[in-house]
């Protein structure tokens, strides 16, 4: 059994990466319409380029904060509820008959 403060962090963990996603996720639009909107009024400027630099950077980030949170939530499934007692094979027991 995991220790309680491992599972305390656990949970901070996942709350912290989805808080962290959310906001990348909101980033990457907000960033898409300046890119077009600078694009639209001035093709080809620096303004156009940082806004199109800063939405590659939101969206890695986003799929980067995705793919950790899929990575730790299969952790955690991936452990078994309880444990189950050891099967034993009939006909193989410690003792000898007497």
């Amino acid at each position: 059994m995991a220790p309680k403060t491992e599972r305390i962090q656990f949970l901070r963990n996942a709350r912290q990466l989805r808080r962290v996603r959310s906001f990348y996720a909101a980033a990457v639009p907000l960033w898409a319409v300046s890119a077009l909107w600078t694009g639209w009024q001035a093709p080809g400027s620096r303004q156009m380029w940082v806004s199109v630099l800063l939405l590659a950077v939101f969206t890695v980030l986003l799929v980067t904060a995705i793919l950790a949170e899929r990575r730790l939530t299969v952790s955690a499934t991936g452990r078994p509820a309880h444990h189950a007692a050891r099967h034993k094979l009939p006909g193989t027991s410690r003792h000898a008959h007497a």
